[in-house]
């Protein structure tokens, strides 16, 4: 991409030039080409230089597979029929464009499995409307302000979506009446020109005496009868992400039917994240029987990282078994329970490595198959491969044996499977193979060379000890292209402290990640590291700070900034940075206070920086309930940001949006006020009407202003004044940068 003013020449020959003051003596100064140079490396730049990769997968009802692929000659729709070994393809655009699926009419509706039926709410009931004719239906009547039903309004969740679990044969609904009497409101107010807009919704924190909850039903769509599942009411919570609606389309992913909905089977998670409990109700009498009950010494969870929505459970009720994830051995592993008695059958998969998604379950031929990493001696434990096993847990098979990430897409029927395999360094692989593994044909080979005739390099993968000393950390590190081993870089970490996901993200290939490779463009070394307490390793890893969160791994960010130092000369310890968001903003924030001569500059974007202020299932599950201590302190009390206020040392830039409905702009101005108290100097920005995720010409601006606060303050040099980020028109601008 060439920029109005710059031609190729100026941008691959720009350097850092030096500008010299008689008063103030030598400084360097970056212009716009050296911007120019960085913002060729954001994603909206480098993706459309990669040809041949696979995205939007669709198994179609016909038996064939569609997906898009972009091809020097544009972009086109390719269909693979995997019965005839057939492969071909149409162009996108014009008439009867195909490449773009079509959405859900009604996003906020949920559509039966036959199709005739769309779930909606209206004035806190449940309706539905006939696809056919448009014909509105109510079927619940005593549902009313914040003791509605079915609906998606709690915490950070308030989209508006109907949140059900229709039944196989399209004649049941499985939902809830959530009750939201009592708890706390959240408010935000928007900017306008006269009076302000204000919002609230119902937003619980950690230690609350009221929280949601929600009533089970079950609910006959042609009679309207509702049956009132008999047990207490349930936590809005779930074992494999935070709320019940992390589902396409408003599907309750924690709920499983019997074929022709006789029974219904969910999971229940306790407050303090320690006990699930799978259950099993009749649908016709509401009655409720518990299955397995599983209780762990810190949380539970049947997925993390990024298969944060996998559901690694399954209710067989032909065999009369249950199919359960635990991680009771240290790893993430599969058992084979009666569902008749809750008696243990036997042991599924086992060893080190986790089962990362249950992709698919063959009942007929009691086969399993699975995502599993850290399997692989050797390999990266990040990578993710396919695996098939027995439900007796015999006949283990590795379907995937390239040394790489494997990402998966399986067939309605499981005779056949899409795999995309890439590592960092190396562009996907989409191939076509069956059951067994057996290559059918290659489909895409991703085409790098003119994003490498760009310019572009891979991050270097490195591995780190972590602060014991022993165990292994990996990350990625970015350097710039016109890397100078002789020079001395100063350092920038990027980081996410998890606990349900880290830094690193996918350790498959990307033709960028956020704008990590732009900043190193700028004269940074840039490094991104998954330190102990994230995911995707073994639960011990995991637990590593459970229950004090103001760890934020930062031991280990530490630790492997050092040793990246002592291996390479060129790194300057004198000079680290950091910055993150959400999570990352409140770890960014923590090493500036918690280790002030290590880390000199911060950038923090809307921060959970203190628990006691946040959404409760996320602190409750990672930090348990408040407790209080002889003194009457809580548990929480010492895990926030603001009180290390005085330690500030170096140069921190704080970002917020007013309307953020996931992390209250109010954790900021606690931080912002802890600050003016300790009499430290410090930046602000205010990004009106802005969501948890900036968007359009704000997120453009804040991605700016954090390469000027690195380049001015860690640098040392001056940037170009008001440089512009210009994404191509229609540019995805994606997230995470």
């Amino acid at each position: 991409m060439s920029r109005p003013g710059f031609n190729r020449a100026a941008l691959a020959a720009s350097s850092l030039l030096i500008a010299v003051s008689a008063a103030a003596g030598p400084r360097l100064v970056l212009t716009d080409a050296d911007y120019a140079r960085a913002e060729s490396r954001m994603p909206y730049n480098t993706e459309p230089l990669v040809l041949h990769s696979v995205s939007r997968i669709r198994w179609l009802t016909d038996g064939e597979v569609s997906y898009r692929t972009t091809t020097a000659q544009g972009r086109r729709l390719v269909l693979v029929n995997p019965e005839r070994d057939t492969r071909r393809s149409v162009p996108c655009g014009g008439r009867g464009d195909r490449c773009g699926h079509a959405a859900a009419a009604d996003p906020l509706a949920a559509r039966s499995p036959n199709g005739r039926w769309a779930a909606f709410v209206r004035h806190d009931n449940l309706w539905v409307r006939s696809i056919a004719t448009g014909k509105a239906t109510q079927l619940t009547f005593d549902g009313r302000k914040n003791f509605g039903y079915a609906t998606d309004n709690s915490g950070w969740h308030h989209s508006g979506r109907a949140i059900v679990s229709w039944s196989p044969d399209s004649r049941l609904i499985a939902t809830y009446q959530q009750d939201q009497r009592g708890v706390a409101d959240m408010y935000l107010v928007r900017t306008e020109v006269g009076h302000p807009a204000l919002e609230k919704w119902k937003y619980a924190m950690p230690g609350d005496k009221v929280v949601p909850t929600i009533q089970r039903v079950v609910i006959d769509v042609a009679t309207r009868k509702v049956v009132r599942l008999r047990m207490r009411p349930d936590q809005r919570r779930t074992a494999h992400c935070y709320d019940l609606d992390c589902g396409p389309h408003g599907a309750m992913t924690d709920v499983q039917w019997s074929p022709h909905g006789r029974n219904v089977a969910f999971v229940s998670v306790s407050r303090d994240h320690k006990v699930a409990w799978l259950r099993i109700a009749d649908t016709l009498t509401g009655a409720v029987r518990t299955v397995i009950r599983e209780q762990v010494p810190t949380f539970y969870e049947s997925a993390s990282g990024w298969a944060q929505n996998a559901v690694n459970w399954r209710y067989l009720p032909a065999s009369h078994e249950v199919i359960w994830f635990s991680q009771r051995d240290g790893w993430g592993h599969l058992y084979l329970y009666d569902s008749r008695t809750g008696r243990l059958k036997n042991r599924i998969t086992s060893g080190a490595g986790n089962v990362v998604d249950l992709l698919k379950v063959d009942r007929k031929r009691r086969l399993l198959y699975f995502l599993g990493d850290d399997h692989e001696p050797g390999s990266n434990p990040y990578f993710c491969y396919l695996y098939k096993v027995g439900f007796d847990g015999r006949h283990l098979q590795l379907l995937t044996p390239e040394r790489a990430n494997h990402a998966i897409s399986m067939s309605p029927s499981g005779r056949y499977f899409l795999d995309s395999y890439s590592t960092p360094d190396r562009p996907p692989v989409t191939v076509l193979r069956d059951s067994h593994g057996r290559l059918i044909r290659t489909l895409e080979r991703a085409d790098i060379s003119r994003l490498r005739k760009s310019g572009w390099r891979p991050p270097m993968s490195i591995t780190l000890r972590a602060r014991d000393g022993v165990t292994k950390l990996y990350g990625l590190l970015y350097r710039p292209t016109n890397f100078d081993p002789r020079r001395k870089y100063p350092v920038i970490d990027r980081i996410y402290p998890g606990p349900q996901i880290g830094s690193v993200g996918s350790f498959g290939f990307e033709a960028a990640r956020g704008d990590s490779q732009a900043m190193a463009e700028l004269g940074f070394v840039v490094v991104a590291i998954d330190g102990m307490g994230t995911s995707l390793r073994s639960k011990s890893f995991q637990d590593a700070y459970r229950g004090n969160l103001s760890d934020n791994t930062l031991p280990d960010q530490v630790a492997g900034i050092r040793e990246l130092a002592r291996h390479y000369p060129w790194i300057d310890l004198t000079r680290v940075g950091i910055y993150g968001h959400s999570g990352g903003a409140y770890a960014a924030v923590a090493a500036m206070l918690r280790y002030p001569h290590f880390f000199k500059v911060g950038v923090a974007e809307s921060g959970n920086y203190d628990q006691r202020g946040y959404e409760a299932d996320w602190g409750e599950q990672y930090m348990g309930l408040p407790e209080r201590g002889s003194g009457g302190e809580s548990s929480y009390d010492t895990q926030d940001d603001q009180r290390q206020a005085g330690n500030l040392q170096g140069h921190l830039l704080l970002m917020d949006g007013t309307m953020d409905d996931n992390v209250p702009p109010y954790e900021t101005l606690l931080l912002v006020r802890a600050f003016i108290r300790a009499n430290k100097d410090f930046d602000l920005i205010i990004l009106p009407n802005q969501r948890h995720e900036y968007r359009g010409t704000a997120r453009l601006y804040a991605a700016r202003r954090r390469w000027d606060y690195f380049v001015r303050h860690l640098l040392g040099a001056r940037p170009p004044r008001e440089y512009a980020l210009n994404p191509p028109v229609g540019a995805p601008l994606g997230t995470g940068w």
